[in-house]
């Protein structure tokens, strides 16, 4: 990794990608990154009719790594749409992940303890699915088409078991097969299939409702969740908001390659543009630098994974010692918590080095 292409956006959401990239600068992380830039935000997406998505993209294709800034998508039929819709299938994004974690202080619901990765189906299922309507008065019936493919069953089935292998994490849940053999059963299929090749990890199958009412009375143990897109979309919404905050949470978007070895990542927060927030430095920085950090664990280079990891337990610990943005009881400023990151994270890798 010498680039991670950088996707610009909106309001507070521009403001935290800026603290995340002074997290990955050269001083901290000892590596001199390059980071070419590309304006997402609303205002620009209008005024080029998109094609600054479409460069971004390339971009990504080209480098294979992307930080992305939260975006606004508008309402209105006709406008720009969603960048995230675009960038998933303009470098071929089939998964999505997210990963919830306890954060230091925050008290969780249930039994949940430790990380829990909800390895998302990015495309198909329910959404893209053809929609339409037959009859009228109380016979009236609503229909849709559904699809989903093999190789991306794959692949989400393929990242899960790899995912709970840097996690040492159980691979958990799954789709509701017993109703729906044909179709629901190709995911539960392939994640059979990728137990097999990955046996050091443990597997634990569930049916998509157990799978919910589960996970208020788990054992804490870190979990990874494969999912359909529908099932996906759904559970994220249960899970980051399960350790009290979403703060922590990072978000994926993963395209492939041979083997199902990842060719392109982006990596954002998990939260939105916060536009009450912009300008105010108390916005809490932690999702986007988690995302950053997330992006150096996925690098061939040992260094830049050990950086990712020092980055990960430095903004932890930050939090754990008391120094916490206003979200999270605190009164600490937006760069003030990532001047502490930064100053942790250049101790560790001090100290590591010299071990």
């Amino acid at each position: 990794m010498n680039t991670i292409v950088v996707l610009e956006g909106d309001q507070t959401g521009q403001e935290l990608l800026e603290e995340s990239l002074r997290v990955l600068s050269a001083d901290v992380v000892g590596t001199s990154l390059e980071f070419p830039r590309f304006d997402l935000s609303l205002d620009h997406r209008r005024t080029t009719d998109n094609q600054v998505v479409h460069e971004a993209a390339e971009a990504i294709v080209e480098h294979g790594y992307g930080l992305k800034a939260a975006t606004i998508t508008p309402e209105r039929a006709g406008d720009v749409g969603s960048p995230n819709r675009m960038l998933r299938e303009e470098i071929g994004g089939k998964v999505i992940v997210r990963t919830g974690r306890r954060i230091p202080g925050v008290v969780p619901f249930g039994g949940v303890h430790s990380p829990i990765s909800v390895v998302r189906m990015a495309v198909g299922d329910a959404y893209g699915a053809k929609e339409w309507r037959e009859g009228e008065g109380d016979t009236e019936i609503a229909l849709r088409t559904e699809r989903i493919e093999r190789r991306v069953c794959r692949a989400v089935a393929e990242f899960a078991f790899r995912q709970a292998e840097r996690m040492d994490a159980k691979v958990f849940g799954g789709p509701k097969y017993t109703v729906s053999p044909i179709y629901e059963g190709m995911l539960k299929e392939e994640m059979d299939a990728a137990a097999e090749r990955h046996p050091d990890v443990t597997y634990e199958p569930q049916l998509i409702d157990a799978t919910f009412a589960l996970l208020i009375s788990s054992s804490g143990a870190p979990m990874v969740i494969p999912a359909l897109n529908r099932d996906g979309d759904i559970l994220s919404d249960l899970v980051l908001p399960l350790f009290g905050s979403i703060a922590g949470s990072e978000s994926l978007l993963v395209a492939f390659g041979d083997d199902y070895v990842p060719s392109a990542l982006v990596a954002e927060a998990a939260h939105g543009t916060a536009p009450a927030l912009e300008g105010k430095d108390i916005a809490n920085p932690l999702a986007m630098i988690l995302a950053a950090a997330a992006l150096l664990s996925h690098a061939e280079e040992e260094n830049l994974q050990t950086a990712g990891r020092a980055i990960r337990e430095a903004s932890l610990e930050t939090v754990a010692e008391g120094l916490r943005t206003a979200d999270l009881g605190g009164h600490a400023g937006t760069r003030e918590f990532t001047d502490e990151v930064i100053r942790r994270t250049k101790t560790k890798l001090e100290v590591w080095a010299a071990l």
